[in-house]
């Protein structure tokens, strides 16, 4: 499981770096999505200037996740990004989705080597230092 997680980590790290990296040096271009809805969403994000925060977020955690420090914050860092890539394509173009499920599953991959330093994020208590 180690080995995988590792393969998962390097793959994850490397697509986000990828596509990070896309936002702003745009080497690989895509067509146009087919619904307008999308193109609306699309202009509204690059106008606002909230694509150049969405790609800086998968830069940085794809290279956290690439140099092997701070996993569990790129990992907290990505999980966002995930959650705004599946809803876009569930929502908006859902013929396009298998790449995102595909990311969804190396994170999961990576999360269950790393679940121990997200224990206790969801607890009733705080931890205090004595």
């Amino acid at each position: 499981m180690r080995i995988a997680s590792t393969a998962a980590r390097y793959l994850l790290g490397l697509m986000f770096t990828v596509f990070g990296l896309n936002g702003f040096l745009n080497f690989m271009h895509q067509p146009p999505p087919a619904n307008p809805l999308a193109i609306q969403f699309f202009v509204a994000i690059s106008s606002s200037h909230f694509a150049a925060f969405f790609f800086a977020v998968q830069l940085i955690g794809g290279l956290l996740l690439l140099s092997g420090r701070f996993v569990p914050l790129a990992l907290t860092l990505l999980a966002a990004a995930l959650y705004n890539i599946l809803a876009f394509h569930l929502t908006l173009a859902p013929a396009s989705i298998p790449p995102a499920l595909v990311a969804c599953v190396l994170w999961v991959l990576v999360f269950l080597q790393y679940r121990r330093s997200f224990k206790d994020i969801l607890s009733a208590k705080l931890a205090t230092e004595m």
